[in-house]
């Protein structure tokens, strides 16, 4: 049986992949005369072409390609342009983290678990110091806190973890759903946040280099307390495209290292790679905080700033590319979808108010046997 679909379609659901075009003319041979209209694929090709391409079947009984748009504000800038129609793999992510949100919202409402009164509180006619001293209580992440942390990483961790103690949902991922071959693309989003009063929650790009996910947190938590859904492309090394993201990155900055007190931590005679290393073991932040920090303050000139930018920036790359490690599963999939998220799951499918089979779909993956061991990593089983 062949099925009929609009010509357009194919062009239109290749180009969305954001595939490599050889890739779909080895594995569908007929493409071309589909594009054409001289031809028209079987159910079970239109099918394996709908996995490939990331697309919904439905959308190829549709009479032309439909308008896609983001569900949440986008506050995304290359230089001062906006970014392009977003891939299958940004839109998949933020529809089943929406799924994600609504079941907790849920969740919340039925156990009775309050509305979080920092939501929302804050506004950007306030100053960036006293909207950084505001939000460092509730997360635990004031100076005197962090000398618990040995390293930067591990301060990463534990802003995560005040973070989720707080009532917001943390979801750290760099891969589409679960799925290993659809990773994220740093360069299109490094993070978004979608608020709401019980169920806030912010999800970062895991693809990226843990040197840039400490700021893009911060950020999107920023996010959380303004009260504001929003799709970021945070970048240290630029100037943010409008008002409210300035903003955003100015408290962010100031959360993760104050400009009063960095002001006073310089050493005028110190090389800029020792500052760089001692500054980032005092705050327990990347580098590249500490090198903009520097630069806010007025102790570097703009062009040295941007060039000892570009080269910090390579080098951490280059250390991030060499200790990326996929690490095991019932590690690193908590972080995916969040503790929080993943414990009050398991939870309400022991007691009989979740199925499994939607706790498996909100969860990442399809096994029983997964999820006894996850619940027992995780304390609640």
């Amino acid at each position: 049986m062949r099925v009929d679909v609009a010509p357009e379609l194919f062009a239109w659901a290749t180009a969305r992949s954001r595939r490599d075009p050889e890739y779909f003319a080895g594995r569908f041979p007929k493409l071309a005369t589909w594009e054409r209209g001289d031809g028209q694929p079987t159910l079970k090709q239109l099918e394996d072409f709908a996995r490939a391409t990331y697309t919904p079947l439905g959308t190829f009984f549709l009479p032309a390609p439909p308008e896609e748009s983001l569900p949440l504000p986008d506050f995304r800038t290359l230089g001062d342009a906006q970014l392009a129609r977003p891939s299958p793999n940004l839109l998949d992510t933020i529809y089943l983290c929406e799924q994600r949100q609504e079941w907790y919202r849920s969740f919340a409402n039925a156990t009775g678990e309050p509305d979080l009164a920092f939501v929302g509180s804050l506004s950007t006619a306030t100053q960036a110091d006293e909207a950084a001293d505001t939000m460092r209580p509730t997360l635990g992440f004031d100076l005197e806190a962090r000398h618990e942390y040995s390293t930067w990483e591990a301060a990463l961790r534990g802003l995560v973890d005040h973070a989720e103690g707080a009532g917001v949902l943390v979801m750290v991922s760099g891969v589409t759903a679960s799925n290993t071959h659809r990773p994220l693309d740093p360069d299109e989003f490094r993070g978004f946040a979608l608020v709401d009063t019980r169920a806030p929650l912010v999800f970062i790009n895991g693809a990226d280099t843990k040197a840039a996910q400490i700021f893009t947190l911060a950020h999107e938590l920023v996010h959380i307390w303004l009260g504001e859904s929003a799709l970021s492309n945070p970048n240290l090394g630029g100037v943010a495209g409008n008002e409210t993201e300035r903003w955003c990155n100015e408290v962010a900055a100031e959360l993760l290292v104050p400009l009063a007190s960095i002001r006073e931590k310089l050493r005028s005679e110190e090389e800029l790679p020792d500052a760089l290393a001692r500054l980032a073991r005092m705050y327990k932040v990347s580098t590249l905080v500490i090198l903009r920090r520097i630069f806010d303050v007025g102790a570097m000139a703009s062009n040295d700033y941007w060039s000892a930018f570009r080269e910090e920036l390579a080098r951490v790359r280059e250390a991030s590319s060499r200790s990326a490690g996929g690490g095991d599963f019932y590690n690193t999939q908590p972080s995916r979808v969040s503790r929080r998220f993943a414990r009050a799951v398991i939870a309400d499918t022991l007691e009989g108010r979740t199925l499994h089979r939607d706790a498996f779909r909100l969860l990442g993956f399809k096994k029983g046997s997964t999820f006894e061991e996850l619940g027992q990593r995780l304390g609640v089983t």
